[in-house]
C-alpha cells in the first residue's frame, strides 16, 4: 500500500541502498555511454559519470560492463578483465570526488549481442536466428551457463576492488538472463527451461554468486523486466513470483523495476518518438534501407507520458517488501515525490539527466524546476556515437557543466 503521509520519505535527503549511504534516493539510471573505445574506459566515460555526480545525483550507474567477451554488444563495449581495472578505479575515484556514489552495471548480452562486432558467437537460450548480428545465436551449454554464473561473481568481485558502492545485475531486456526468463525466447526443456521455476534457476544463480563474492561490503541491485512488452514473453504475474523468489533468496538490497525488450521492443522501455530515421542512419549501408523500410515494425511508438511504469510498479509495490527503485518518466520533484508516497523506495533518471546533468542541483533550488527533454528519443541512437542529447547545439558527444 502507498506509505501514509508521515512516513513518506524526502527524495532529496540522505538515505541507505544497503550498505551505502546516499545524498538523496535519486539513481542515474545505466544508460550505454558508447565512449569505450577498445572495450576500455575513457576520459569521456569518466567525464560523463562526474558530470551527473557534480549534478547532484545520489548514485551513477556505470554501463553496461559484460562479464564475457561475447557477453558484449559491440566490441568496443568494456568487458571485465584485469586491463580493465586501472581504468574503473580512476572513474570510481572521480565520481567519489564529486560526493555521489557509482554502480556498475553488469551482466551478459546474450541474444542482443553483436557477434559479426565481437568476433565470437552470441549464445541464447535455444539456437534461433540473429537479427543483430545476422547469424545464428548457439544455445547455451551447461558449461557455458557455470562460466557465465561464475564470470558475474567474478566481475563483482572486481568492481569492489576497484571501489564501486554498488553492482546492478541487469536481469532485463532480453540480455541473457532475461531471455531464459522469457517463455517465448526460453524453449529449452531441461533443467534450464520449461515452467517459471527452472527458467528463473540461471538468472537466481546469478545473483546468488554476486552476492557470494562481495558480502556485505557494496549495495546489489537487480534490473527486472516487469514486462518484456512482446507476445509470449515475461508479464507481470510472472515477473512478479520471480521478484518474490528473489525476495525470498535474500541476496539483493534493492530492485529496479524496467520493461521492454532490446531484442524484440526497445521503446516499450523509453515511451515517445521513435526516432527510425537517426537509427538508420548508424547502421551499414547494406543495413540502412531495411530499417528505414521496416524499422516501424521494430521500433514501435509508445505515447509519453509521466511515471508510465507506476500502474505496473504498483503490483510489485504490493507484492514486495523488498526496497524498489521506479524509473520511467522521472522528470521533476512532482513525480518524485509521487514515487514516495506510493511507496517506492528510489527513483532512477536517465534521458532527464542526459538532457541536463545538473538537474538535481536545480530541482534542489527551485521544487518547480521543469526538464527540458522533449522525449524524442533522438538520443538513444548516440549510443554509437558517444551518448548525448542532441537537443543540445554544442554538445560533442557528452554534456558539459562549464
Amino acid at each position: 500500500m502507498p506509505a501514509a503521509p508521515e512516513a513518506v520519505p524526502d527524495v532529496l535527503a540522505p538515505a541507505r541502498l544497503g550498505p551505502v549511504a546516499l545524498r538523496n534516493r535519486i539513481i542515474k539510471s545505466a544508460t550505454f555511454e558508447g565512449v569505450t573505445p577498445g572495450a576500455l574506459v575513457s576520459q569521456r566515460l569518466i567525464d560523463f559519470h562526474t558530470a551527473v555526480g557534480r549534478g547532484g545525483a545520489g548514485m551513477t550507474t556505470v554501463a553496461y560492463l559484460a562479464v564475457a567477451a561475447e557477453g558484449r554488444t559491440e566490441r568496443d563495449q568494456l568487458y571485465w578483465r584485469p586491463e580493465a581495472l586501472p581504468g574503473l578505479a580512476r572513474l570510481t575515484d572521480a565520481v567519489h570526488g564529486t560526493g555521489a556514489k557509482v554502480s556498475a552495471q553488469i551482466g551478459h548480452a546474450g541474444p542482443v549481442a553483436n557477434a559479426r562486432s565481437n568476433g565470437l558467437r552470441s549464445l541464447a537460450p535455444t539456437a534461433r536466428l540473429s537479427a543483430v548480428s545476422l547469424g545464428v545465436d548457439r544455445r547455451a551449454c551447461a558449461d557455458d551457463l557455470a562460466r557465465i554464473v561464475a564470470a558475474h561473481g567474478q566481475a563483482a568481485a572486481w568492481a569492489r576492488e576497484v571501489g564501486f558502492d554498488a553492482v546492478e545485475v541487469h536481469l532485463g531486456h532480453n540480455y541473457l538472463a532475461s531471455a531464459f526468463l522469457s517463455p517465448r525466447i526460453n524453449r529449452r526443456r531441461d533443467d534450464w527451461g520449461g515452467d517459471a521455476t527452472r527458467r528463473a534457476e540461471f538468472p537466481r544463480r546469478i545473483v546468488a554468486a554476486v552476492r557470494e563474492r562481495v558480502g556485505d561490503s557494496v549495495a546489489v541491485l537487480a534490473k527486472l523486466n516487469m514486462d518484456d512488452g512482446v507476445r509470449g514473453g515475461l508479464r507481470p504475474d510472472e515477473s512478479i513470483g520471480f521478484a518474490r523468489r528473489l525476495e525470498s533468496d535474500g541476496h539483493l538490497d534493492a530492485l529496479v523495476l524496467t520493461g521492454g525488450s532490446s531484442l524484440l521492443n526497445p521503446m516499450y522501455l523509453f515511451r515517445g518518438d521513435a526516432p527510425v530515421a537517426q537509427f538508420a542512419a548508424t547502421q551499414p549501408t547494406v543495413l540502412r534501407l531495411g530499417v528505414r523500410l521496416f524499422g516501424r515494425l521494430l521500433l514501435r511508438t509508445y505515447p509519453y507520458r509521466p511515471l508510465y511504469f507506476l500502474d505496473t510498479a504498483r503490483r510489485f509495490r504490493e507484492a514486495l517488501s523488498m526496497p524498489l527503485v521506479l524509473l520511467g518518466g522521472v522528470t521533476d520533484r512532482a513525480a518524485m515525490d509521487t514515487a514516495m508516497r506510493e511507496g517506492f523506495d528510489f527513483v532512477a533518471m536517465a534521458r532527464a539527466l542526459l538532457r541536463e546533468p545538473d538537474l538535481i542541483r536545480r530541482i534542489e533550488r527551485d521544487a518547480s524546476t521543469r526538464s527540458r527533454c522533449v522525449h524524442g528519443n533522438r538520443c538513444v541512437p548516440t549510443i554509437y556515437s558517444g551518448t548525448h542529447c542532441p537537443e543540445i547545439p554544442s554538445s560533442s558527444g557528452l554534456f558539459d557543466l562549464s
